[in-house]
């Protein structure tokens, strides 16, 4: 497991993965932050005022973290951040299923006719999570931008 851990080629290929993944989840919910609200609210488990305030907030902090993860910059705090995001997001999804809600997930488009969850999606998350948790323990620097700027001389190196 270690050495899986601290392959440059897998770790570059799940961060290239998850980075884009929340990046591009991200955007929808960016420019329709109301819709998003209304997705976040249709689950049913916050007082009123909390989906506004988690669809102005959430979104930008996907995008920054995919990005994180994209580039390999703080990439322990970011997908951990990211592994507790899908935790929360799937503990919801697995709630309004057991209370047999058929909403949308509002993950990648609010559009309401979209995306319903479902099982699959707790699945889904689960190997995200996993993913997640690999680069959360994952020890290279091998193709990041940090290892970039190091060498390059830009950034001094930490020992």
């Amino acid at each position: 497991m270690k050495k899986l851990l601290s392959h440059p080629y897998t770790v570059l290929v799940t961060r290239v993965f998850i980075g884009l993944l929340f990046v591009f989840s991200s955007l929808d919910k960016i420019v329709d932050p109301s819709a998003f609200a209304q997705s976040v609210a249709n689950y049913g488990l916050l007082p009123s005022s909390f989906p506004a305030i988690i669809a102005t907030v959430l979104p930008w902090v996907e995008l920054l973290c995919g990005f994180a993860v994209f580039f390999g910059v703080s990439l322990r705090g970011s997908s951990l951040l990211l592994s507790a995001m899908v935790v929360i997001f799937t503990l919801a999804v697995m709630s309004a299923l057991l209370r047999g809600l058929d909403i949308s997930c509002g993950c990648f488009t609010q559009d309401p006719a979209a995306g319903h969850i479902g099982w699959t999606k707790v699945v889904q998350n689960t190997a995200l999570f996993a993913l997640t948790l690999f680069l959360y323990f994952s020890r290279t620097t091998k193709f990041t931008l940090v290892e970039y700027l190091q060498k390059s001389g830009t950034l001094q190196s930490q020992s």
